[in-house]
C-alpha cells in the first residue's frame, strides 16, 4: 500500500468522498459539517488537514492544530495532532505512520515538540501502542475530561473525551 500512498492537504472536493467512505464503514460520527469546519480552520491557518489516498480510494486523514484546546500544550505553544483516522479496511499498512510523519514534519517548522491525546478505552489500543512506538511519552499531567484534569474519586464517562496526553520531541 505504501508505494501507492499519496498524502495531500484537504480540499472541499475531498469532503463527499471522505463522508461516503466513513458511512460505508458504518462510522456515523464523521459528517460533512466536521470536514467543512476543518476546511474553514485550514483556510484561517488554525489547522492543517491531510488526507491519504491510494489512487482514488480514500484511506484516512489527520489534522494538526496549531493552538491546542489542551491548556498545557497551548501555554507551551505545542501544536497538537488531532483526529487521526484510518478506515478499518486499511489499517496496519503504514498509513497512520505516514500521516503522523507528515504532521510531525510540519509541526517541527514551528516547535521542537508535538502533542497528541488518546482515549483510554479499548478502541484506542492500537493508537496507544503506535504513539509509544513512535516515541510519544505521557506528559505526566494525568488524564483529562473535556480538557479539564480528572480529579481523584470523581466519576467520568469512559468515552472519547477521557484523554491521556502525550508529547514527542522533534
Amino acid at each position: 500500500m505504501n508505494s501507492y500512498l499519496t498524502v495531500k492537504q484537504l480540499s472541499t472536493d475531498d469532503i463527499p468522498t471522505i463522508v461516503n467512505a466513513f458511512a460505508q464503514s458504518k462510522w456515523t460520527k464523521k459528517p460533512a459539517s466536521l470536514f467543512e469546519k476543518y476546511g474553514e480552520e485550514q483556510e484561517k491557518g488554525e489547522r492543517i488537514v491531510w488526507v491519504a489516498y491510494s489512487g482514488n480510494q480514500f484511506l484516512g486523514y489527520v489534522t494538526l492544530k496549531w493552538q491546542s484546546l489542551y491548556k498545557p500544550f497551548l501555554q507551551m505553544n505545542i501544536p497538537e495532532i488531532v483526529d487521526l483516522n484510518v478506515l478499518p479496511a486499511f489499517r496496519n499498512q503504514g498509513i497512520a505512520s505516514r500521516l503522523l510523519d507528515t504532521c510531525e514534519a510540519m509541526a517541527a517548522t514551528k516547535s521542537n515538540t508535538v502533542g497528541i491525546g488518546v482515549g483510554l478505552y479499548p478502541d484506542y489500543g492500537s493508537a496507544q501502542r503506535l504513539y509509544v512506538k513512535r516515541g510519544f511519552v505521557p506528559d505526566g499531567k494525568g488524564a483529562t475530561y473535556h480538557y479539564e484534569p480528572v480529579m481523584p474519586g470523581a466519576q467520568y464517562a469512559l468515552d472519547d473525551d477521557l484523554i491521556l496526553w502525550f508529547t514527542k520531541k522533534l
